[in-house]
């Protein structure tokens, strides 16, 4: 068994972030997902004699923002170059990347973690540096999912040349959980800025893990290892957790660890080794000359940092701080910023927080999920939520009336106050309308009468569904109890 506590586990991300662009960096290909391969190329993509490669300029901003949104200082100068290496997806030989000058550097972002059993805690982790690069293309194995075992390859270059940003942790994660917490954060920023929508099964978000292990805080860092190939953020934790034991295992049993890339297996839950690791001096960067250097000046930085929207850390403090929400609740709820702005659209038209957030995470995502709709799909107006929930406060209807008329207010853009009137579904509330149900009720059930009178107080409950189901779950549940203790009592 190994000996857990007495390790430390030293772990960095590289995050890499497609952005969202309708063309490609240096071309104006189309960056589309899911057409058909081959369809999104030109000679630019595929690197012909005499092609030159262009800026495309809605790459540099959504790069600078998403660097000022993470803490990152972004330089005022800095170049591309080419990073050197064949591989058939990558058309020209080289990829147009940033080596020594990045676009910005130093950055950081804090993660909340919870655990279960574990007090919570917010962890800060150190950003190296945030730079601009080219994609490759796909290999498309017949026969197997990895080169080895297939019969032949095929190649599609629609992805090349696909804009990414790059963000390259500091070696400050010291767990799988921190690790899952920490790619998620980035996902939820770069979805709020809009520069991605960082959906990992489509590839527009791919994190690489290099881990190493070492005998305590004090040691030297280990001989590290990067893992590739996780396309989930459970994945990432449970990549990293089995990595961890796997190389504590490897030195209590007297070996050494190798720098080598290896591959998290999902089916079998492992990593398993794929090639060893090139380092800088393998790849022969150096400066693209088709590219000239970038120049970002503080005044456009300013511009587009006032540009920046609220980001999920600041969301989370906001509903813990002034709207009373748990720490949970302002989790969940900020999320996704249309869940979120949502969210916060329906306080603004007065419903109360908390009722408001449990509408919002509960029955509406619910619902939502079932249906494999997204947020932005929703009909139903925050105007429209905020009026339902007043409804239930001012008892004009139950909670179980609206959960049910719910799914109606969620395929249409109706006034719930509307259709409560046309179907009759205002709650009943007057004890005239009330007490001659329950007489009914006193003499068709006559022995129940007698046993709640002899001490089992549960019947209560009974009473209560039967007058909920002869008045369609409209009657005031308040009233109701309050008029049945009476009678039974009496």
């Amino acid at each position: 068994m190994n000996n857990l506590e007495s390790w430390e586990a030293v772990i960095g991300l590289e995050t890499h972030v497609q952005l969202n662009t309708k063309s490609k960096i240096f071309t104006s290909a189309s960056t589309a997902f899911g057409d058909a391969p081959n369809t999104h190329i030109d000679p630019v993509v595929c690197g012909l004699p005499g092609t030159l490669p262009v800026l495309n300029e809605t790459v540099l901003e959504y790069a600078v923002k998403t660097s000022l949104a993470l803490n990152l200082n972004v330089a005022e100068h800095c170049k591309f170059d080419r990073k050197q290496y064949f591989y058939p997806d990558l058309p020209k030989n080289y990829q147009i990347s940033q080596f020594d000058e990045p676009l910005a550097e130093n950055g950081w972002l804090e993660v909340e973690i919870i655990e279960k059993d574990k007090e919570p805690y917010i962890k800060k982790i150190g950003i190296e540096r945030l730079h601009m690069e080219e994609d490759a293309g796909k290999l498309v194995h017949s026969g197997s999912d990895r080169l080895a075992g297939s019969k032949y390859s095929l190649v599609d270059y629609n992805r090349a040349g696909i804009a990414l940003c790059e963000i390259v942790s500091k070696p400050d994660i010291r767990s799988g959980k921190e690790a899952s917490e920490y790619a998620s954060e980035i996902r939820r920023t770069v979805r709020y800025l809009g520069v991605s929508d960082g959906n990992m099964q489509e590839g527009s978000l791919r994190c690489d893990v290099n881990i190493s292990v070492r005998k305590g805080p004090d040691a030297p860092f280990g001989t590290k290892v990067e893992i590739k190939n996780m396309n989930s953020f459970s994945a990432i934790q449970k990549a990293c957790d089995y990595e961890i034991a796997r190389q504590i295992e490897v030195y209590e049993n007297g070996g050494k660890i190798v720098q080598e890339t290896r591959l998290w297996d999902e089916a079998k839950q492992l990593t398993k080794s794929m090639r060893l690791k090139e380092g800088s001096s393998d790849y022969r960067y150096f400066p693209d000359p088709d590219l000239g250097p970038i120049e970002i000046t503080k005044a456009q930085q300013e511009i587009w940092f006032k540009e920046l929207p609220e980001l999920p850390s600041m969301k989370r403090n906001k509903y813990v701080l002034q709207f009373g929400l748990s720490a949970y609740d302002a989790r969940v709820i900020s999320d996704e910023i249309s869940m979120a702005n949502f969210f916060e659209e329906t306080v603004a038209n007065g419903a109360e927080a908390k009722l408001a957030s449990n509408w919002v995470t509960s029955d509406i995502v619910g619902y939502l999920k079932s249906n494999k709709l997204s947020f932005r799909e929703l009909k139903l107006t925050p105007e429209n939520l905020a009026e339902m929930i007043s409804m239930i406060s001012k008892n004009i209807i139950s909670g179980k009336i609206a959960k049910e008329i719910l799914p109606e207010l969620i395929q249409k853009n109706i006034s719930p106050k509307k259709l409560v009137e046309e179907k009759g579904l205002a709650m009943i509330s007057d004890s005239s309308s009330i007490l001659p149900i329950i007489d009914e009720l006193i003499n068709e059930y006559p022995n129940e009468v007698q046993a709640f009178k002899n001490g089992k107080s549960k019947l209560l409950g009974f009473f209560v569904g039967q007058l909920m189901k002869r008045t369609k779950g409209k009657a005031d549940p308040k009233l109701a109890n309050k008029l049945l203790m009476e009678k039974l009592n009496s």
